[in-house]
């Protein structure tokens, strides 16, 4: 196999990616890593010289979309000898070398623990002709793991905090293929917020399986909010995902004292019933749900919550169906991201009994999603007239005469302005609302020293 050195000095990588946030994350670190050694990123598979695929395995349909996607390289790699091909993420985690025997065309089979290795496997491949399978798990976080040079791509950004997780709920892949909790120290995320922050990102969101339970350098997650707030040019901070169970009272009210902390946050809450939360094995009752969100609404009336909800879990009765209807009503989300139950390898529920036939999940998830359009709009339509803070991001991708951004709620909002206020906060006047954006007027742009 040809030195891909050899062939010119620059090199161009295709990179796909599914999933959550974690996996966009780890693909940012992986696109910093390669550029070391001078890769490009391409949008035409055909022209690169190494092509990964991110994956996600959470759901049986990521993970069947995964195989689908590798086997368009097929053809590639007999026109392009030289091409290197790699699959990352849950779903090399959770194969490992039988991918190699699913697509022989595949090179390097590459699991979340070991991203930063990426360099060193391609010489392999290149020179050595190997074909490489990496998916050990490791109790602690590497040397090196988090040293890349960001690929400035835009004003915001992921920054991993944690990784895996120890809750092993029923249903969950997540500490199968990332392995248990174990926290980055508070100095290394705060470097990397600061490396962000020179390249030009203004809003970072920390994220993690479950950050409530990060611990790193004797810092509980509240105060490392506090440590990457005061980080200079960051105009914005946001998280996720927290866990019913383990949100702290301290949390919630950092909210009140912080101004870079964003009005959002994300709590799956997964059911509306003690039954299902119980055999999901999620730790807390619906009437503990419930009591964090009302003291949060008591808190901040301008916040927005939104939520992760399981559809047709194993045993999940007409009546565990309307309980979470009534959760979806009286909490009035406003967003959530709503499944069908995917039964995954390796886990509880994937063994349980009373499996609910598809086309009762296909229903039920229907339903829910058609009450829910209908609260988003509505909690879309309070903003209606009102002044909002807008991160602008750029423009606007359904118009070129606007730009566009979001609330600190989380709202994606296009309204005419000049283009060179990317990165700037400012003030909006709410005019228009649409099932999946606002629409408002510039009424000027401002520093965080102007706020009221």
């Amino acid at each position: 196999m040809e030195n891909l050195s050899e062939r010119h000095e620059e090199k161009f990588i295709f990179l796909e990616t599914f999933g959550c946030q974690m996996n966009e994350n780890d693909s940012d670190r992986m696109l910093g890593f390669l550029k070391d050694i001078k890769y490009t990123r391409t949008d035409r598979p055909e022209n690169a010289d190494l092509i990964i695929i991110n994956t996600c395995s959470i759901r049986d349909k990521a993970e069947q979309k995964v195989y689908s996607t590798l086997g368009r390289f097929r053809e590639l790699k007999k026109e392009r000898p030289w091409l290197i091909i790699g699959v990352s993420g849950c779903v090399a985690q959770q194969e490992g070398a039988a991918l190699l025997k699913r697509a022989p065309y595949l090179d390097i089979v590459l699991g979340p623990h070991n991203i930063h290795k990426l360099k060193g496997y391609l010489n392999e491949v290149s020179l050595e002709r190997k074909r490489v399978v990496s998916t050990e798990l490791y109790d602690s976080i590497e040397f090196g793991e988090y040293s890349y040079t960001p690929v400035q791509t835009g004003i915001k950004a992921f920054v991993s905090i944690m990784r895996g997780c120890n809750n092993f709920c029923s249903y969950c892949i997540v500490p199968y293929t990332r392995g248990r909790e174990v926290s980055r120290q508070v100095s290394d995320i705060v470097e990397e917020v600061v490396r962000l922050a020179r390249s030009g990102v203004k809003e970072v969101t920390l994220i993690g399986q479950n950050v409530n339970s990060y611990g790193g350098g004797g810092l509980e997650f509240p105060g490392l909010l506090r440590e990457v707030a005061r980080v200079a040019c960051i105009e914005r901070v946001r998280f996720i995902t927290s866990h019913p169970k383990d949100i702290s009272e301290e949390l919630i009210y950092l909210f009140k004292y912080e101004p870079k902390l964003c009005r959002h946050i994300h709590l799956p809450a997964q059911s509306g019933s003690d039954e299902i939360l119980k055999r999901m094995r999620r730790g807390y009752s619906i009437e503990e749900y419930r009591a964090k969100v009302e003291k949060i609404k008591g808190l901040y009336p301008d916040f927005a919550i939104t939520t992760d909800i399981i559809v047709g879990f194993p045993g999940e009765s007409d009546l565990d169906f309307e309980r979470t209807m009534e959760l979806i009503e009286s909490v009035r989300f406003d967003n959530i991201f709503s499944f069908m139950y995917s039964p995954r390898p390796k886990t509880k529920a994937a063994v349980m009994d009373g499996h609910v036939p598809l086309e009762i999940r296909s229903e039920r998830l229907r339903i829910l999603q058609e009450k829910q359009r209908d609260i988003t709009l509505k909690r879309s339509l309070e903003l209606a007239g009102k002044k909002v803070e807008v991160l602008v991001e750029g423009r606007s991708k359904g118009s070129g005469l606007e730009i566009s951004g979001r609330t600190s709620c989380n709202r994606i909002v296009n309204f005419p302005g000049p283009e060179d206020l990317t990165g700037c906060l400012a003030e909006v006047v709410i005019t228009d609302v649409f099932p999946n954006s606002l629409r408002g007027e510039l009424v000027k742009p401002f520093g965080r020293n102007n706020l009221n």
